[in-house]
């Protein structure tokens, strides 16, 4: 007996030192390893069958070659070269550049922003875009739940596929976890097709449980398109729930269906790239956006590299609102570098947040830029899951991207950046709506001075804070 005891620890302590090598020899950032060192070292068992369910890096690899994606891309691309009296402004034109040399992300002109603050805003406005659709409805979520409102939404998709127009939905396996299979399978009965994003099927899939499609894009008729924080599920439909979610006409749609086909490509082998999928817009005026995709096979995170751009090259504010900050370290350095600059830095975040671990672990970073001169406002009225960032009177990027680590580094997701004055002040005015409805962390004592065993449990949660 005592034998295998001594094989087995011995067999342990092997594997833990693979996992070890293997994360040391991935090159990432110095505070991410330290983190799974520490973990797989002081706790193997749990250690390594964490790093394989959550750890491992796909970055270097490639989901979709570079023909494909220059055929997903070709529609788009010639919408692009058709715009007329195009002009990026002079300002932003190191973002625009980046983001079209790291993403082929093009920015397209002549654009409608239309603005939705919550569900009673966004769901009636959906509903009614769906029932006049006439060709197509393209929707990809993170969440799409079998409730009442999940429900009705699923209805008014199954009617239009019974009238013929082509309806398509990707949902992410792990986001609806919970949800019956059954529910999809109705839809797919009335010739809706519903395809999962990387669904999780043990063991083929195990080392990308971690990696989740958390877009929120929507896209009808390719002449209306959604883009933001909500999904559809009841809880959205709530006067404790605030969100930002932008409806879009005009050039910056073909984008949308780009990164919506995309998606599809990879969940249906299925390459559409048909004309038909890119109308000619409607809109004439110089409201500048780019849709910006990230994710964890691509070669560099995209969206957070615009992030630390903006906030590095902020001249008079930047302000941000996040359901979550859990910051990497090119981004707290960003905020802090700009606040110490005399900058009008401001983070947003709620006072209580639906995920407790994730609360605790924020605290100290929100201490940290607070320290460093940004202001940190905590909204009271419920939950702000709002992803919204201002710069400028000049620049807004709204979209599925929270400031933590997994939306930052893990998840696939999803940005609008809008390059217009007229966006960035509406957008601003929400922001400060919501500024009023919030308290300073500097008047909150228990969270600017927390007590010896409160601060000893969030460094606890800060040093594991790399692997949420």
């Amino acid at each position: 007996m005592g034998g295998l005891l001594y094989i087995g620890y011995a067999l342990m302590v092997v594997v833990a030192a693979i996992a070890i090598i293997h994360v040391l020899m991935d090159n990432r950032q110095p505070a991410k390893t330290m983190a799974w060192v520490l973990v797989i070292g002081f706790i193997p068992i749990v250690g390594v069958v964490f790093y394989l369910f959550f750890g491992i890096n796909h970055r270097k690899e490639r989901i979709i070659s570079q023909g494909q994606m220059d055929e997903l891309t070709k529609r788009s691309m010639l919408s692009f070269v058709g715009q007329h009296n195009f002009r990026v402004p002079e300002r932003q034109k190191p973002l625009v550049d980046l983001f079209v040399n790291q993403n082929l992300a093009l920015p397209f002109k002549d654009n409608q922003i239309d603005i939705m603050t919550d569900g009673y805003a966004f769901f009636p406005e959906l509903l009614k875009d769906i029932a006049e659709a006439t060709h197509h409805v393209h929707i990809n979520m993170y969440i799409f739940e079998n409730d009442a409102l999940g429900r009705l939404v699923a209805d008014a998709l199954m009617t239009k596929a019974r009238q013929g127009v082509k309806v398509r939905v990707i949902y992410d396996d792990v986001g609806c976890w919970r949800v019956e299979s059954r529910f999809f399978e109705q839809m797919r009965e009335a010739g809706v097709e519903v395809a999962p994003f990387l669904p999780v099927r043990f063991p083929s899939f195990t080392s990308k449980v971690n990696y989740r499609n958390h877009r929120k894009i929507i896209v009808i008729d390719g002449r209306i398109g959604y883009i933001g924080g909500m999904n559809i599920a009841r809880r959205y439909v709530s006067t404790k729930w605030r969100d930002t979610m932008l409806r879009v006409q005009g050039g910056v749609v073909y984008a949308l269906q780009r990164a919506f086909l995309v998606d599809w490509y990879f969940v249906d082998h299925t390459l559409i790239t048909d004309r038909v999928y890119y109308p000619e817009s409607q809109e004439v005026n110089n409201c500048l956006a780019q849709v910006v995709t990230s994710g964890p096979m691509a070669r560099y995170p995209e969206i957070m590299q615009g992030f630390v751009r903006i906030i590095l090259a902020a001249r008079r504010y930047i302000y941000i609102e996040t359901p979550y900050f859990l910051p990497n370290e090119p981004i707290l350095f960003a905020l802090k570098t700009a606040a110490l600059a005399g900058v009008d830095v401001r983070v947003m975040c709620p006072l209580s947040s639906d995920a407790r671990f994730l609360d605790w672990a924020s605290r100290s970073y929100l201490r940290e830029i607070h320290e460093a001169g940004a202001h940190v406002y905590l909204y009271k009225p419920g939950f702000l899951h709002s992803k919204l960032l201002i710069s400028d009177d000049s620049l807004v990027s709204c979209g599925s991207t929270n400031v933590d680590f997994r939306s930052l580094e893990n998840n696939f997701e999803a940005n609008v950046f809008i390059y217009d004055e007229g966006t960035a002040l509406r957008l601003k005015k929400v922001f400060l709506d919501d500024q009023s409805q919030t308290v300073l962390l500097g008047d909150v004592p228990n969270r600017l001075h927390p007590k010896f065993y409160a601060r000893l449990w969030e460094s606890f949660t800060r040093l594991v804070s790399p692997l949420l």
